[in-house]
């Protein structure tokens, strides 16, 4: 069930017009200034490689509730409003310079919204990840709360949240090789 967005759960909220005044640092401070940094590394590096995205019509905002996604872009295709979303718990973990390749993904996306309507991880994706130094997912920010870990091959999935595996993991099964699995308590409690 998807969950509604509230006002508490979005801090910082602004279009790229709105803070084209405000002076960029490097080491960004607050989410005001990260929103700065990343709208203008945005508009730097779609002005080389996406000259005909409208990177100003870009929607930006700071979640400070995110756990597993570093940063999110939306796509309203009745307006064909593009809207990235950062979290600054990501930010706070791994500074500027990590943190800009988080960026740099979430503007092939709003690239593939605009382009295409639509936006993957995909071969369109692919792509572009080597092209502008970052990558198909983002390293944990945040321990999870529990560990499924499969009785058979230990592969390992974290959870945030007690899910219905979590809750009752003998109902499920290890999707790579059937195994049963068990719950561990996490670092994130």
């Amino acid at each position: 069930m998807a969950r509604q967005v509230t006002v508490s759960d979005i801090s910082d909220q602004r279009t790229l017009t709105e803070s084209t005044d405000a002076a960029t640092d490097d080491t960004p401070e607050t989410p005001t200034a990260l929103l700065d940094r990343a709208q203008q590394h945005t508009t730097n590096v779609a002005a080389e490689q996406f000259p005909d995205l409208p990177v100003e019509a870009i929607d930006w905002e700071i979640s400070h509730r995110a756990q597993r996604q570093a940063g999110v872009t939306k796509y309203d295709p009745s307006t064909e409003a593009i809207t990235i979303t950062l979290t600054w718990t990501a930010y706070e973990q791994h500074g500027w310079e990590q943190f800009s390749e988080t960026v740099r993904h979430e503007l092939i996306h709003a690239w593939q919204y605009h382009e295409f309507g639509d936006a993957d991880h995909g071969r369109t994706f692919a792509r572009w990840t080597d092209h502008l130094d970052t990558s198909q997912h983002c390293e944990r920010f945040t321990a999870p709360k529990w560990w499924l870990v499969c009785e058979y091959c230990g592969g390992r999935i974290g959870r945030y949240r007690r899910s219905k595996t979590v809750r009752n993991p003998e109902q499920d099964c290890c999707s790579k090789c059937g195994g049963a699995i068990r719950v561990e308590e996490g670092d994130g409690h």
